[in-house]
């Protein structure tokens, strides 16, 4: 069974198991399947929108199809997650790519 097929049982009992959600987006995002992946972040966000991770890794997903505008979005938004959260490494990360896209 590939990881999607097990991540989507997962998900059929539990749908909102974040960590599930998660592991399908990244997949998607590595098997270059961006739209499928951006829609997975966006429940993600949705359902948990304190998963800091999912605003990073959407934003790198973003940044990747060359949709720089929406990618900035996302990290403002991750950044004001992180700062809540008091994620100070993925602040840390999310600024610094901010920096490098707002260029």
């Amino acid at each position: 069974m590939d990881k999607i097929a097990g991540l989507k049982e997962i998900l059929a009992l539990d749908p909102k198991n974040s960590f599930a959600r998660y592991g399908v987006a990244m997949e998607l995002a590595s098997r270059g399947e961006t739209a499928a992946a951006l829609g997975e972040f966006d429940t993600l966000l949705a359902d948990d929108p304190d998963y800091t991770a999912g605003y990073f890794m959407a934003a790198q997903t973003l940044a990747t199809a060359g949709r720089t505008a929406e990618a900035i979005e996302r990290l403002r938004a991750g950044i004001g997650c992180a700062a809540r959260r008091d994620n100070r490494h993925a602040l840390s990360e999310m600024q610094v790519m901010l920096e490098e896209l707002e260029r």
